[in-house]
């Protein structure tokens, strides 16, 4: 979507009237390449369609808080990483005294996941980026699938361009290495 669409949607959504199909607009715009998103980190579609309702549900009521000073699209990316991380986070600690780990339980999901229809490359890719710590699978995730520029990954993390690219760096190295190990 672009500025402009953009622009015409945040006029909207101050409208009373109008805020109701504006936003219908953003989920109609954004849904898809955020569920892909999420769905990356969480690899259950159950777990992924839950979160969006909770991002898109955030939105709405944030929406006023929207200042403009990133792009809706990235303030929507924020938004839902943010939610899955927490998500995650609540998750991994359920896990604290398990003889499994989270990322352990997201692969055996990954094998059984009736809705992933990737070949065996994509899913020992997929397995290759589970291996990775968390903050290097989230920037992975959002400049390699995402093809975000490390300027929007920057505003959405909060971190340096430099340490993001490090991270990618580091990420890839660890990615090519598990899948020739395989």
């Amino acid at each position: 979507m672009d500025i402009n669409s953009d622009n015409e949607i945040l006029r909207l959504l101050t409208i009373p009237e109008s805020r109701n199909e504006a936003f219908g607009m953003v989920v109609k715009s954004y849904s898809k390449q955020l569920y892909y998103h999420i769905r990356r980190m969480v690899i259950d579609h159950n777990d992924t369609n839950d979160l969006l309702q909770d991002t898109l549900i955030k939105a709405y009521t944030k929406i006023d808080t929207f200042r403009g000073d990133s792009s809706l699209y990235t303030w929507l990316y924020r938004i839902a990483t943010n939610t899955t991380l927490n998500f995650l986070e609540r998750k991994k600690k359920s896990f604290v005294f398990s003889a499994m780990g989270y990322e352990d339980s997201l692969a055996d999901k990954l094998e059984s996941d009736q809705f992933f229809d990737g070949d065996l490359l994509q899913k020992r890719l997929q397995k290759a980026v589970l291996t990775l710590p968390e903050k290097q699978r989230l920037v992975f995730n959002m400049k390699y699938y995402d093809d975000l520029k490390y300027e929007e990954i920057s505003e959405i993390l909060g971190t340096s361009v430099g340490g993001l690219k490090a991270s990618y760096h580091h990420a890839v190295q660890k990615v090519e290495n598990y899948i020739n190990e395989v």
